[in-house]
């Protein structure tokens, strides 16, 4: 059975190898099913920017929704719960207040931004005909997104170590994404031996977090820095029809933003009873750069058969 991002164009079925042709297939299982989407995508048919827009508020909203809930429930008295490790050199300049659900609130809203931007991916799965980045890629790039927002939310009005947990969880589900991504292209795989190597690379970054917490802030930047390696110099070149400077917009996004965390963080500029944080311009350009690198993604055509 081909997988639903092969059949992107009528009367063309791939399906079958594991491993060759780089544009044959896409990641994910063959057998994820959203066929509205799919139809939509092999018809050429498109959301309106403005619809695409207003329904991924309206997803945004119902993931936040969520993520509060969560809060309510749990809420508001975290002392209860064990501390996150950063409580050590203070969580971000932003200071916490005490009793409140939200224990840092410019924090804990900017992380939105990353809920948003997925929700926009996932939206944008629709529109996945003829691309080589197919309908389950971008569902699961969306995802991973949502996951970073969602979980940010929950360490940021928290400050707890399970909020801590959620808040590393989504980076490393999308950082992993990227590198397989990455590989997926260099190495022609089939969707199965790319989606077996997404589960394990994701796993075991979930499973050092688990062992030891404090390596958190290290192994993600060695997944995020052999991600972008990997794409840049192995698999752009393999890449026909993206357009580069969005993928290096993205990098420049998520350089400025790790400058402004590093002053955040070392409270170089910090104002710790302010809505303007540091950290939180680290959430908000962090969505930037995974808007960007969607961008460049989908800009990838197939090659012919």
């Amino acid at each position: 059975m081909a997988s639903l991002d092969d059949r992107h164009r009528p009367g063309v079925v791939r399906g079958g190898r594991s491993c060759g042709n780089p544009a044959a297939g896409r990641f994910g299982p063959g057998r994820f099913s959203l066929a509205a989407a799919a139809k939509a995508g092999q018809s050429g048919a498109v959301l309106r920017p403005s619809t695409h827009a207003a329904l991924a508020l309206l997803l945004a909203a119902v993931w936040s929704t969520l993520a509060l809930g969560i809060l309510h429930a749990a809420g508001p008295v975290w002392s209860l719960s064990p501390p996150a490790t950063c409580l050590g050199s203070h969580c971000f300049c932003e200071l916490p207040r005490t009793g409140q659900l939200l224990l840092q609130p410019a924090n804990t809203v900017s992380s939105l931004g990353f809920v948003i931007v997925g929700a926009w991916i996932m939206l944008d799965a629709v529109n996945a005909g003829g691309r080589a980045l197919g309908v389950a890629s971008t569902l699961l790039m969306g995802l991973c997104a949502i996951v970073i927002g969602v979980g940010s939310v929950l360490l940021h009005a928290t400050l707890t170590l399970w909020g801590q947990f959620a808040d590393v969880v989504g980076m490393y589900l999308l950082g992993s994404f990227l590198i397989t991504w990455a590989l997926r292209r260099v190495l022609g795989c089939s969707d199965a031996v790319a989606a077996v190597v997404y589960v394990a690379l994701a796993g075991l970054c979930i499973l050092l977090l688990w062992i030891a917490p404090e390596t958190r802030r290290w192994l993600f930047a060695v997944v995020l820095v052999t991600a972008i390696a990997l794409e840049w110099w192995l698999a752009r070149p393999r890449r026909p029809g993206v357009v580069p400077p969005l993928f290096l917009a993205g990098l420049l996004a998520n350089t400025v933003a790790f400058a402004l965390w590093i002053l955040d963080q070392t409270r170089i500029v910090c104002a710790a009873d302010s809505w303007w944080q540091g950290h939180a311009a680290w959430h908000l350009l962090g969505a930037v750069a995974v808007a960007c690198s969607f961008a460049y993604f989908r800009g990838e055509v197939t090659r012919p058969a």
